[in-house]
């Protein structure tokens, strides 16, 4: 398989997990496509000023990769500072968020894999 994020036609979430702001983002790859339990495999960004709410999480793992861009990941209510080159993985049942501070485009892959399946 292969796509380039770059290529993909881009959606628009607005308000993502009661966070603000219009988000394009992609599904690069869906869950079905893997052999393994993969759920998806998502290309977001985050405009300056933009968030994804806090929301919890069933038996799964979200790991976020940042491209660009510096913020705030909440992790289960504790606030940690990201920036291109992060790397963050949510923990099974865990609660997260995460809110661009910067001033530039926040780019994200995000991999989320379910846990015991």
């Amino acid at each position: 398989m292969h796509r380039n994020i770059y290529e993909q036609a881009l959606t628009v979430f607005s308000n993502c997990h009661g966070g603000t702001g219009d988000l394009p983002h992609c599904e690069l790859f869906a869950g079905k496509e893997f052999d393994a339990p993969i759920h998806f495999f998502n290309y977001t960004t985050l405009p300056p000023g933009c968030s994804i709410g806090d929301h919890p999480h069933q038996n799964d793992q979200e790991i976020y990769i940042l491209l660009s861009g510096t913020g705030v990941m909440t992790l289960d209510g504790k606030e940690v500072p990201v920036c291109a080159g992060s790397v963050t993985v949510n923990r099974p049942y865990g609660t997260h968020g995460l809110k661009n501070t910067g001033t530039e485009d926040m780019r994200v892959l995000v991999l989320e894999v379910g846990c015991g399946e």
